[in-house]
Protein backbone atom coordinates (compact mmCIF):
# COMPACT_ATOMS: atom_id res chain seq x y z
CA UNK A 1 0.00 0.00 0.00
CA UNK A 2 2.31 2.21 0.86
CA UNK A 3 4.45 1.48 -2.07
CA UNK A 4 1.86 2.46 -4.56
CA UNK A 5 1.26 5.60 -2.62
CA UNK A 6 4.84 6.96 -3.19
CA UNK A 7 4.57 5.63 -6.96
CA UNK A 8 1.71 8.24 -7.10
CA UNK A 9 2.62 10.77 -5.35
CA UNK A 10 5.81 10.34 -7.98
CA UNK A 11 3.59 10.61 -10.69
CA UNK A 12 1.87 13.41 -9.63
CA UNK A 13 5.00 15.12 -9.42
CA UNK A 14 5.93 13.99 -12.67
CA UNK A 15 3.08 15.67 -14.12
CA UNK A 16 3.38 18.61 -12.12
CA UNK A 17 7.17 19.51 -13.17
CA UNK A 18 6.11 18.65 -16.96
CA UNK A 19 3.14 21.20 -16.81
CA UNK A 20 4.91 23.37 -14.90
CA UNK A 21 7.73 23.44 -17.59
CA UNK A 22 5.56 23.83 -20.08
CA UNK A 23 4.20 27.05 -18.62
CA UNK A 24 8.01 28.57 -18.68
CA UNK A 25 8.04 27.56 -22.31
CA UNK A 26 5.43 28.94 -22.89
CA UNK A 27 5.73 31.81 -20.96
CA UNK A 28 9.78 32.15 -22.12
CA UNK A 29 8.55 32.32 -25.65
CA UNK A 30 5.54 34.97 -25.17
CA UNK A 31 8.46 37.12 -23.50
CA UNK A 32 11.04 36.51 -26.14
CA UNK A 33 8.42 37.27 -28.53
CA UNK A 34 7.37 40.78 -27.30
CA UNK A 35 10.61 41.96 -26.10
CA UNK A 36 12.01 41.22 -29.53
CA UNK A 37 9.08 43.20 -30.95
CA UNK A 38 9.62 45.90 -28.56
CA UNK A 39 13.70 46.07 -29.40
CA UNK A 40 12.40 46.09 -33.28
CA UNK A 41 9.97 49.24 -32.52
CA UNK A 42 12.99 50.91 -30.18
CA UNK A 43 16.16 49.68 -32.59
CA UNK A 44 13.56 51.03 -35.75
CA UNK A 45 12.42 54.44 -34.58
CA UNK A 46 13.76 57.58 -36.02
CA UNK A 47 12.56 60.87 -36.35
CA UNK A 48 13.17 62.91 -39.46
CA UNK A 49 15.69 65.68 -38.74
CA UNK A 50 14.35 69.30 -39.07
CA UNK A 51 15.00 71.76 -41.60
CA UNK A 52 14.62 69.31 -44.80
CA UNK A 53 14.44 70.85 -48.23
CA UNK A 54 11.44 68.69 -50.27
CA UNK A 55 11.80 68.42 -53.51
CA UNK A 56 9.31 70.62 -55.84
CA UNK A 57 8.26 68.56 -59.29
CA UNK A 58 5.92 69.24 -61.73
CA UNK A 59 2.76 66.38 -62.96
CA UNK A 60 3.82 64.66 -66.18
CA UNK A 61 8.13 65.86 -65.49
CA UNK A 62 10.52 63.10 -66.39
CA UNK A 63 11.22 62.19 -62.58
CA UNK A 64 15.76 62.49 -63.05
CA UNK A 65 14.83 65.77 -64.38
CA UNK A 66 12.74 66.97 -61.41
CA UNK A 67 15.33 65.60 -59.47
CA UNK A 68 13.35 63.93 -56.69
CA UNK A 69 14.43 61.82 -54.10
CA UNK A 70 12.46 59.15 -51.41
CA UNK A 71 12.02 61.36 -48.24
CA UNK A 72 12.22 59.35 -45.53
CA UNK A 73 15.22 60.27 -43.91
CA UNK A 74 17.36 63.29 -44.98
CA UNK A 75 16.66 64.68 -48.63
CA UNK A 76 18.87 66.41 -51.05
CA UNK A 77 18.51 70.20 -51.53
CA UNK A 78 16.56 70.96 -54.84
CA UNK A 79 17.62 74.41 -55.29
CA UNK A 80 16.31 76.89 -56.89
CA UNK A 81 13.46 75.62 -59.49
CA UNK A 82 11.83 78.67 -61.29
CA UNK A 83 11.34 77.95 -64.89
CA UNK A 84 10.76 81.43 -67.14
CA UNK A 85 7.35 79.42 -68.51
CA UNK A 86 5.71 79.17 -65.06
CA UNK A 87 2.46 80.91 -64.17
CA UNK A 88 2.95 83.25 -60.85
CA UNK A 89 0.46 84.77 -58.50
CA UNK A 90 -0.65 87.95 -59.00
CA UNK A 91 -1.48 90.73 -56.45
CA UNK A 92 -4.90 91.83 -56.15
CA UNK A 93 -6.51 88.68 -58.27
CA UNK A 94 -8.43 86.15 -56.80
CA UNK A 95 -7.70 82.90 -56.20
CA UNK A 96 -8.98 79.69 -54.39
CA UNK A 97 -7.34 76.89 -51.91
CA UNK A 98 -8.74 73.96 -50.66
CA UNK A 99 -7.61 71.95 -47.79
CA UNK A 100 -8.69 68.36 -47.49
CA UNK A 101 -7.70 65.71 -44.86
CA UNK A 102 -8.16 62.45 -46.67
CA UNK A 103 -7.95 59.99 -43.83
CA UNK A 104 -5.44 57.48 -45.86
CA UNK A 105 -8.92 56.40 -48.00
CA UNK A 106 -10.31 54.15 -45.20
CA UNK A 107 -12.85 56.91 -44.19
CA UNK A 108 -16.40 55.27 -45.84
CA UNK A 109 -19.40 55.71 -43.98
CA UNK A 110 -19.03 52.13 -42.74
CA UNK A 111 -15.80 52.94 -41.27
CA UNK A 112 -14.73 53.28 -37.99
CA UNK A 113 -11.42 53.85 -36.00
CA UNK A 114 -9.68 51.73 -33.15
CA UNK A 115 -8.40 54.57 -31.76
CA UNK A 116 -11.44 56.32 -31.43
CA UNK A 117 -13.72 56.52 -28.22
CA UNK A 118 -16.70 58.03 -27.55
CA UNK A 119 -20.01 58.60 -25.41
CA UNK A 120 -23.61 58.81 -26.85
CA UNK A 121 -25.75 61.02 -25.14
CA UNK A 122 -26.99 58.66 -22.64
CA UNK A 123 -23.84 57.60 -21.40
CA UNK A 124 -23.14 54.24 -23.57
CA UNK A 125 -19.30 53.82 -24.24
CA UNK A 126 -18.06 53.77 -28.12
CA UNK A 127 -15.25 52.94 -29.68
CA UNK A 128 -14.02 52.12 -33.23
CA UNK A 129 -13.25 48.65 -34.55
CA UNK A 130 -11.18 49.30 -37.70
CA UNK A 131 -7.40 50.05 -38.12
CA UNK A 132 -6.87 49.73 -42.25
CA UNK A 133 -9.54 50.42 -45.17
CA UNK A 134 -12.18 48.03 -45.59
CA UNK A 135 -10.00 46.15 -49.15
CA UNK A 136 -7.86 47.69 -51.11
CA UNK A 137 -10.41 48.63 -53.72
CA UNK A 138 -12.48 50.30 -50.81
CA UNK A 139 -9.12 52.54 -50.38
CA UNK A 140 -8.78 53.07 -54.13
CA UNK A 141 -12.47 54.32 -54.37
CA UNK A 142 -12.23 56.80 -51.42
CA UNK A 143 -9.15 58.23 -52.63
CA UNK A 144 -11.28 58.57 -56.43
CA UNK A 145 -14.20 60.19 -54.64
CA UNK A 146 -12.04 62.92 -52.38
CA UNK A 147 -9.97 63.60 -55.32
CA UNK A 148 -13.19 64.17 -57.23
CA UNK A 149 -14.97 66.52 -54.82
CA UNK A 150 -11.69 68.29 -54.49
CA UNK A 151 -11.09 69.04 -58.14
CA UNK A 152 -14.82 70.06 -58.49
CA UNK A 153 -14.09 73.50 -56.16
CA UNK A 154 -11.42 73.99 -59.40
CA UNK A 155 -8.89 75.09 -56.37
CA UNK A 156 -5.67 76.69 -57.64
CA UNK A 157 -3.74 75.17 -54.21
CA UNK A 158 -4.84 72.01 -52.71
CA UNK A 159 -2.99 70.95 -49.72
CA UNK A 160 -3.85 67.18 -48.80
CA UNK A 161 -3.30 65.58 -45.54
CA UNK A 162 -2.63 61.99 -44.01
CA UNK A 163 -1.57 60.81 -47.70
CA UNK A 164 -0.62 56.92 -47.77
CA UNK A 165 2.54 56.51 -50.59
CA UNK A 166 3.28 53.09 -48.91
CA UNK A 167 0.62 51.44 -45.87
CA UNK A 168 -0.59 48.26 -44.68
CA UNK A 169 -3.36 50.34 -43.31
CA UNK A 170 -4.15 51.23 -46.91
CA UNK A 171 -3.43 48.37 -49.01
CA UNK A 172 -0.56 49.72 -50.39
CA UNK A 173 -2.57 52.10 -52.61
CA UNK A 174 -0.20 54.74 -53.61
CA UNK A 175 -2.37 58.19 -53.12
CA UNK A 176 -0.13 60.29 -54.19
CA UNK A 177 0.12 58.84 -57.36
CA UNK A 178 -3.72 58.45 -57.59
CA UNK A 179 -4.23 62.38 -56.53
CA UNK A 180 -1.29 63.92 -59.68
CA UNK A 181 -2.45 61.32 -62.14
CA UNK A 182 -5.72 63.55 -62.14
CA UNK A 183 -4.21 66.60 -61.87
CA UNK A 184 -3.01 68.67 -65.73
CA UNK A 185 0.56 68.30 -66.35
CA UNK A 186 2.66 71.07 -65.33
CA UNK A 187 0.85 71.50 -61.93
CA UNK A 188 3.58 72.03 -59.28
CA UNK A 189 3.35 69.67 -55.84
CA UNK A 190 5.49 68.92 -53.03
CA UNK A 191 5.44 66.07 -50.73
CA UNK A 192 6.45 66.04 -46.39
CA UNK A 193 6.34 62.79 -44.71
CA UNK A 194 4.41 62.72 -41.50
CA UNK A 195 4.11 59.18 -40.45
CA UNK A 196 6.43 55.89 -40.62
CA UNK A 197 7.02 53.09 -38.76
CA UNK A 198 7.44 49.94 -38.17
CA UNK A 199 4.80 46.93 -38.49
CA UNK A 200 2.44 47.82 -35.79
CA UNK A 201 0.64 44.99 -33.84
CA UNK A 202 -2.10 46.45 -33.22
CA UNK A 203 -5.02 46.26 -32.76
CA UNK A 204 -3.92 42.87 -32.04
CA UNK A 205 -6.51 41.08 -33.80
CA UNK A 206 -6.26 43.85 -36.81
CA UNK A 207 -3.11 45.00 -36.85
CA UNK A 208 -2.62 48.18 -38.68
CA UNK A 209 1.08 46.99 -39.73
CA UNK A 210 3.46 48.78 -41.06
CA UNK A 211 3.86 52.64 -42.52
CA UNK A 212 6.53 52.94 -44.70
CA UNK A 213 5.13 56.94 -46.18
CA UNK A 214 2.37 58.89 -45.14
CA UNK A 215 2.33 62.49 -45.08
CA UNK A 216 1.04 65.65 -46.26
CA UNK A 217 0.50 67.07 -50.49
CA UNK A 218 0.67 70.35 -51.71
CA UNK A 219 -0.02 71.16 -54.93
CA UNK A 220 -0.56 74.51 -56.97
CA UNK A 221 -1.26 75.71 -60.33
CA UNK A 222 1.43 78.10 -60.11
CA UNK A 223 5.13 78.10 -59.44
CA UNK A 224 6.82 76.63 -56.26
CA UNK A 225 10.25 77.66 -55.92
CA UNK A 226 11.57 76.33 -53.00
CA UNK A 227 10.15 73.21 -50.04
CA UNK A 228 10.83 72.29 -46.93
CA UNK A 229 9.76 70.22 -43.93
CA UNK A 230 9.83 71.44 -40.23
CA UNK A 231 9.25 68.51 -37.64
CA UNK A 232 7.34 69.57 -35.31
CA UNK A 233 7.28 69.10 -31.26
CA UNK A 234 5.79 65.02 -30.98
CA UNK A 235 5.34 63.63 -27.30
CA UNK A 236 9.10 61.88 -25.78
CA UNK A 237 6.64 59.29 -23.54
CA UNK A 238 6.86 56.09 -23.40
CA UNK A 239 4.89 54.14 -25.72
CA UNK A 240 3.64 57.01 -26.70
CA UNK A 241 6.46 58.36 -29.37
CA UNK A 242 6.78 54.76 -30.97
CA UNK A 243 3.25 54.91 -32.20
CA UNK A 244 2.63 58.78 -33.01
CA UNK A 245 2.88 60.29 -36.17
CA UNK A 246 6.49 62.14 -36.96
CA UNK A 247 4.66 65.33 -36.92
CA UNK A 248 5.88 67.83 -39.52
CA UNK A 249 4.58 71.47 -41.82
CA UNK A 250 5.47 71.81 -45.16
CA UNK A 251 6.61 75.26 -45.86
CA UNK A 252 5.96 75.94 -49.75
CA UNK A 253 7.11 79.41 -51.53
CA UNK A 254 5.11 80.85 -54.58
CA UNK A 255 6.86 83.83 -56.50
CA UNK A 256 4.53 87.08 -56.53
CA UNK A 257 4.44 89.16 -59.57
CA UNK A 258 3.26 92.87 -58.88
CA UNK A 259 4.14 93.03 -54.73
CA UNK A 260 6.26 95.33 -53.51
CA UNK A 261 8.83 95.25 -50.52
CA UNK A 262 11.69 93.14 -50.11
CA UNK A 263 12.21 89.85 -48.68
CA UNK A 264 14.69 88.38 -47.34
CA UNK A 265 13.53 84.73 -46.74
CA UNK A 266 16.53 82.09 -46.38
CA UNK A 267 16.49 79.41 -49.06
CA UNK A 268 15.41 81.83 -52.08
CA UNK A 269 16.49 84.36 -54.05
CA UNK A 270 13.33 86.36 -54.53
CA UNK A 271 13.75 90.27 -53.97
CA UNK A 272 9.76 90.90 -53.68
CA UNK A 273 7.54 88.98 -51.13
CA UNK A 274 6.35 85.45 -51.63
CA UNK A 275 3.20 83.80 -51.05
CA UNK A 276 4.13 81.14 -47.77
CA UNK A 277 2.01 78.08 -47.91
CA UNK A 278 1.74 76.26 -44.85
CA UNK A 279 0.82 72.63 -45.18
CA UNK A 280 -0.50 71.21 -40.98
CA UNK A 281 -1.49 68.60 -39.59
CA UNK A 282 -0.46 68.90 -35.84
CA UNK A 283 -1.05 65.72 -33.47
CA UNK A 284 -4.84 64.83 -32.05
CA UNK A 285 -4.66 62.49 -29.10
CA UNK A 286 -2.23 63.97 -26.58
CA UNK A 287 -4.18 64.04 -23.33
CA UNK A 288 -5.12 67.84 -22.31
CA UNK A 289 -3.86 69.25 -25.73
CA UNK A 290 -0.56 69.66 -24.01
CA UNK A 291 1.66 68.79 -27.30
CA UNK A 292 -0.39 70.64 -29.99
CA UNK A 293 0.21 73.85 -27.79
CA UNK A 294 3.75 73.41 -28.48
CA UNK A 295 3.56 72.17 -32.00
CA UNK A 296 0.83 75.79 -32.77
CA UNK A 297 3.42 77.80 -31.00
CA UNK A 298 6.35 76.62 -33.25
CA UNK A 299 3.53 77.54 -36.17
CA UNK A 300 3.52 80.65 -34.83
CA UNK A 301 6.27 81.47 -34.51
CA UNK A 302 6.84 80.53 -38.34
CA UNK A 303 3.91 82.38 -39.08
CA UNK A 304 5.71 85.52 -37.63
CA UNK A 305 9.29 85.30 -39.26
CA UNK A 306 7.42 85.21 -42.85
CA UNK A 307 5.35 87.96 -42.28
CA UNK A 308 8.54 90.22 -40.18
CA UNK A 309 10.29 89.16 -43.55
CA UNK A 310 7.25 91.16 -45.94
CA UNK A 311 5.50 87.70 -47.36
CA UNK A 312 1.87 87.05 -48.00
CA UNK A 313 1.57 83.31 -45.61
CA UNK A 314 -1.24 81.36 -45.94
CA UNK A 315 -1.68 78.43 -43.34
CA UNK A 316 -4.14 75.63 -44.32
CA UNK A 317 -5.13 71.98 -42.87
CA UNK A 318 -6.63 70.31 -40.21
CA UNK A 319 -5.26 71.68 -36.82
CA UNK A 320 -7.02 69.29 -34.15
CA UNK A 321 -8.67 72.42 -32.60
CA UNK A 322 -12.12 73.12 -32.92
CA UNK A 323 -12.55 76.68 -34.77
CA UNK A 324 -15.29 79.08 -33.44
CA UNK A 325 -16.47 77.45 -30.56
CA UNK A 326 -17.91 75.06 -33.14
CA UNK A 327 -16.94 71.98 -30.14
CA UNK A 328 -20.66 72.85 -28.81
CA UNK A 329 -22.19 73.23 -32.28
CA UNK A 330 -23.02 69.65 -33.98
CA UNK A 331 -23.55 67.01 -30.97
CA UNK A 332 -25.77 65.23 -32.90
CA UNK A 333 -26.75 61.99 -30.54
CA UNK A 334 -23.60 62.03 -28.39
CA UNK A 335 -21.05 64.40 -25.97
CA UNK A 336 -18.26 65.92 -26.64
CA UNK A 337 -14.77 63.26 -27.67
CA UNK A 338 -11.77 63.85 -24.81
CA UNK A 339 -9.73 64.74 -27.38
CA UNK A 340 -11.66 67.99 -29.31
CA UNK A 341 -9.57 71.23 -28.00
CA UNK A 342 -10.77 74.77 -28.80
CA UNK A 343 -8.37 76.60 -30.47
CA UNK A 344 -6.36 79.45 -28.66
CA UNK A 345 -6.52 82.59 -30.90
CA UNK A 346 -4.08 83.79 -28.19
CA UNK A 347 -1.23 81.65 -29.60
CA UNK A 348 -1.58 83.08 -33.03
CA UNK A 349 1.15 85.92 -33.76
CA UNK A 350 0.17 89.59 -34.84
CA UNK A 351 -1.32 90.33 -38.04
CA UNK A 352 -2.93 87.02 -38.35
CA UNK A 353 -6.29 85.59 -38.10
CA UNK A 354 -8.65 82.55 -38.56
CA UNK A 355 -10.83 82.55 -41.60
CA UNK A 356 -14.16 80.94 -40.17
CA UNK A 357 -15.59 79.94 -42.73
CA UNK A 358 -19.06 81.59 -43.49
CA UNK A 359 -21.06 78.59 -42.99
CA UNK A 360 -19.09 77.08 -39.93
CA UNK A 361 -22.12 77.06 -37.83
CA UNK A 362 -23.87 74.49 -40.30
CA UNK A 363 -21.70 72.19 -41.86
CA UNK A 364 -18.82 70.23 -39.93
CA UNK A 365 -15.76 69.14 -41.64
CA UNK A 366 -14.60 65.97 -38.81
CA UNK A 367 -17.16 63.24 -37.93
CA UNK A 368 -16.81 61.23 -34.52
CA UNK A 369 -15.43 58.05 -36.32
CA UNK A 370 -15.80 55.86 -32.60
CA UNK A 371 -19.07 54.69 -34.76
CA UNK A 372 -20.00 54.43 -38.33
CA UNK A 373 -21.52 57.24 -40.00
CA UNK A 374 -25.09 58.11 -39.05
CA UNK A 375 -26.62 61.55 -40.34
CA UNK A 376 -27.59 63.72 -37.34
CA UNK A 377 -26.34 60.78 -34.48
CA UNK A 378 -22.00 61.53 -34.93
CA UNK A 379 -20.50 64.35 -33.57
CA UNK A 380 -19.11 66.91 -35.65
CA UNK A 381 -16.85 69.63 -35.17
CA UNK A 382 -15.07 72.05 -37.46
CA UNK A 383 -11.07 71.67 -37.19
CA UNK A 384 -10.25 72.53 -40.65
CA UNK A 385 -9.45 75.40 -42.49
CA UNK A 386 -7.27 78.35 -42.72
CA UNK A 387 -5.08 81.24 -40.71
CA UNK A 388 -3.89 84.10 -43.25
CA UNK A 389 -1.98 86.95 -42.51
CA UNK A 390 -3.23 90.49 -42.69
CA UNK A 391 -2.11 91.61 -46.03
CA UNK A 392 -4.08 88.14 -47.28
CA UNK A 393 -7.72 89.72 -47.62
CA UNK A 394 -9.69 85.98 -47.35
CA UNK A 395 -13.13 84.33 -46.80
CA UNK A 396 -13.73 80.48 -46.74
CA UNK A 397 -16.55 77.88 -47.37
CA UNK A 398 -16.61 74.16 -45.48
CA UNK A 399 -17.67 71.79 -48.14
CA UNK A 400 -20.57 69.10 -47.37
CA UNK A 401 -18.59 66.21 -49.33
CA UNK A 402 -21.44 64.18 -46.87
CA UNK A 403 -17.87 62.13 -45.49
CA UNK A 404 -18.16 59.73 -48.50
CA UNK A 405 -14.34 58.86 -48.46
CA UNK A 406 -12.85 60.59 -45.11
CA UNK A 407 -13.90 61.53 -41.98
CA UNK A 408 -13.11 65.01 -43.02
CA UNK A 409 -15.32 67.78 -45.09
CA UNK A 410 -12.88 70.09 -47.43
CA UNK A 411 -12.41 73.54 -46.74
CA UNK A 412 -13.00 76.30 -49.82
CA UNK A 413 -10.15 79.39 -49.30
CA UNK A 414 -10.60 82.45 -51.78
CA UNK A 415 -8.00 84.76 -51.52
CA UNK A 416 -6.94 87.99 -52.42
CA UNK A 417 -2.71 88.63 -52.25
CA UNK A 418 -3.13 92.47 -51.75
CA UNK A 419 -1.06 95.04 -53.58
Amino acid sequence: MGDTSRTGSRAKMSITRKILTTLGIVLAAVILVVGGYVLYIVIGYNRIPDHQALTVERVGAPTEQAGATEQTGATETPGETSDSSAKHLQVNEEYTALTFNIGFGAYDHDFSFFLDEGLMADGTSTVGSESRAASREAAERNTATIVSQALAEQPDILLFQEVDVQADRSWDVDQRAQILEALPAGTWYDYATNFHSGYLFYPPTKPIGKIVDAGLLTISAYEITVAERRSLPVSDAFPTKYFDLDRCISVSRLPVDGATGTSTASGTDAQAPELVLINVHPSAYDEGGIIRAQQMEMIADIMAEEYARGNYVIVGGDFNHAFGGSEQLFMGGMQRPEWVQAFDEQLLPANFHVVLADNYDSIGTCRDTSITYQPGVNYEVVIDGFIVSDNVEARAMNIDADYLGSDHNPVRLEFVLLG
